[in-house]
């Protein structure tokens, strides 16, 4: 099956250092922003109560900047089958500007699987963002939510199967 998943977030969380390490398994800690889209596929093979599915996730990733929030929203969301939702663990608005992101996402693509990943778990010691609120605000959207680092590679993959399964299962129930 193929899916659209739509990566949200502020500029500057690492939702585009997820997407290399996910796909190519490299990380690079020079910010270079992301200018509109780019889409990349990994398939993943995912195992369920609805039984074993291989899914061809087409990974959008789109600039943080809040202008582009609004100027690209319908192109970007339309037609997502689910979304990973990134946070930086060492800037706390982060967390609470995804409330905004999702409300965009679920605006256009309806109630759709999520994932929270909260990045750059690594460094531990400028970590402003507790695990338990991230969890929080996870469960408000009936979501699982990773402690992530992109540099490390940390639950990096978790995430992705974790959406992968949640989109494989929701479409088996349509």
């Amino acid at each position: 099956m193929k899916v659209k998943v739509c990566f949200i977030g502020d500029a500057g969380v690492g939702k585009t250092s997820l997407i290399k390490r996910f796909v190519l398994d490299v990380f690079d800690d020079r910010y270079i922003a992301t200018i509109g889209t780019k889409v990349t596929k990994k398939i993943v093979d995912v195992q369920g109560p609805a039984g074993h599915a291989k899914v061809m996730m087409l990974v959008w990733d789109i600039m943080g900047q809040k202008g582009f929030r609004e100027l690209l929203r319908e192109a970007y969301f339309f037609g997502a089958h689910g979304a990973i939702a990134v946070c930086d663990l060492t800037n706390k608005e982060t967390l609470e500007e995804l409330r905004y992101w999702i409300k965009a996402l679920t605006d256009v693509a309806g109630d759709v699987p999520i994932v929270f990943a909260g990045n750059k778990a690594d460094l531990e010691n400028d970590r402003v963002v507790k695990e338990q609120e991230l969890q929080e605000l996870a469960a408000k959207y009936n979501a699982k939510a990773f402690m992530t680092s992109a540099k490390t590679g940390q639950n990096v993959e978790n995430v992705f199967k974790n959406l992968a399964l949640a989109m494989s299962e929701k479409m088996k129930s349509q």
